[in-house]
């Protein structure tokens, strides 16, 4: 239960500071929190990450609801592993999707307004669903990586135990 509420929490943080935005600022607002390099701005994005894919909302709609019936399945197959590195990254990925899926669903586009600039490159402008997708892909890398390790651990130990 605690990777649903998990989920949860990023479904409910992501969808409020969306309407905190959507509210409040007119489209194309600027607001610079730390000078040029981090500006929270008013923006709509009709595609996917980065503006891929622009004006595809069904095709969004219909691939996230497999992506979220999957990632339940998988939440639901790998919670009571010991090592909780997955259901954690499965949980962000999973509110993260739901929180742009409503976005789609209900107004065709997604609300994003974290800019980050370095120099003269604009980085596509995001949002909090954005992040905790990128962090949960990210965290899954990790976890792949460490069972990997774990894996060739216990073969060396099993190795050793043999020769004894």
């Amino acid at each position: 239960m605690v990777y649903y509420i998990l989920a949860f929490i990023v479904f409910l943080v992501d969808q409020g500071t969306k309407y905190l935005i959507a509210t409040r600022m007119e489209l194309r607002e600027e607001i610079p929190v730390i000078g040029n390099f981090f500006v929270i701005t008013s923006h709509r994005n009709t595609g996917a990450a980065f503006g891929i894919l622009q004006d595809q909302r069904w095709f969004f709609i219909v691939v996230t609801v497999i992506v979220v019936i999957a990632l339940i399945w998988y939440l639901q197959k790998v919670k009571d592993t010991p090592h909780k590195l997955l259901p954690v990254a499965l949980s962000l990925v999973l509110g993260g999707a739901i929180g742009n899926f409503l976005d789609r669903a209900l107004t065709g586009e997604v609300v994003d307004f974290v800019q980050l600039n370095f120099g003269s490159y604009t980085f596509p402008i995001f949002n909090i669903a954005d992040s905790a997708i990128c962090i949960g892909v990210a965290l899954i890398i990790v976890e792949t990586f460490l069972e990997g390790r774990r894996e060739k651990v216990a073969a060396k130990i099993e190795g050793n135990e043999q020769h004894e």
